[in-house]
């Protein structure tokens, strides 16, 4: 049974955000459970520093995501000073949105190395948004999925208008964020937002056990293939084909292909170290 406790522990432990190791995998786990792990300022500054320093680490060829308690991220606490009113006295949103959310989705996406999130339990608004950023997704069964924006007055963040109709398809998009219906994990799944659902007590433990097959695989690798996947949706086919060949011939004469190819050959275990 895999127990996060197994791992190193990095940061303190009252820290908004937990930063552990194990092997070449950072787990980050956020940290305000009684709050359902919603967003502060505080909290953001802590994991984009986290992230900054995984993706500054050539020890992690891996970084896994999940929440304290019974939820993953319920999105924005409104409550937080970070809230603060702009100069006409109103909430400054945009303002939020620039220093925090965007940082914090051009952050994942730009990660040197792949990112695994493990949804232990409710995702609202942004903490939806945030975790369907990531590379791959699993959600324990119990878990859910809320574009609450529409039950506020505002649009879905945190790449979320973005994200939502290259996933699920516009229909969908449109129907889960003008309703802000509730969507189990199984229908997220069944939607192609996330990847995998399982039950809830071993969703730790098969992402890690994820995370620590990719961290073996060549990473410089798997992350050109997201950067070439997310390019190629606006691209021609002639151009996506263009795409291709570049980037095949900078990976092919990189270590991890002639690893790969050695390994193929001799029948054994390679052991890839681009990143």
């Amino acid at each position: 049974m895999f127990d996060l406790l197994d791992s190193t522990p990095i940061s303190s432990p009252d820290a908004l955000i937990q930063i552990a190791q194990r092997g070449h995998v950072r787990v980050l786990t956020l940290n305000r459970p009684t709050a359902l792990n919603s967003f502060t300022q505080d909290m953001h500054a802590e994991l984009r520093a986290a992230l900054d320093a995984a993706a500054g680490d050539s020890d992690v060829r891996a970084v896994l995501i999940t929440g304290a308690g019974r939820g993953f991220c319920a999105g924005q606490d409104l409550n937080d000073p970070g809230m603060a009113a702009g100069a006409d006295g109103k909430p400054d949103i945009a303002a939020v949105i620039e220093k925090n959310y965007r940082p914090l989705a051009m952050r994942i996406q730009a990660m040197p190395v792949p990112v695994v999130c493990a949804v232990n339990g409710v995702a609202a608004g942004a903490g939806a948004n945030f975790a369907f950023c990531c590379d791959i997704v699993l959600a324990a069964r119990s878990a859910s999925f809320i574009q609450a924006f529409s039950r506020i007055g505002l649009i879905p963040d945190c790449g979320g208008t973005w994200l939502l109709p290259r996933l699920a398809g516009r229909a969908r998009a449109l129907a889960l964020t003008l309703t802000g219906d509730k969507l189990s994990a199984a229908d997220a799944e069944r939607f192609g937002l996330i990847w995998q659902v399982v039950d809830d007590a071993d969703l730790q433990a098969q992402a890690f056990a994820l995370a620590m097959r990719l961290a073996a695989q060549p990473s410089k690798a798997l992350v050109a293939t997201r950067q070439a996947l997310d390019a190629s949706q606006s691209l021609s086919l002639a151009d996506a084909l263009s795409l291709e060949a570049r980037v095949q011939g900078e990976l092919g004469r990189a270590h991890d292909f002639a690893e790969g190819v050695a390994a193929f050959q001799q029948k054994r275990p390679a052991v890839f170290k681009d990143r």
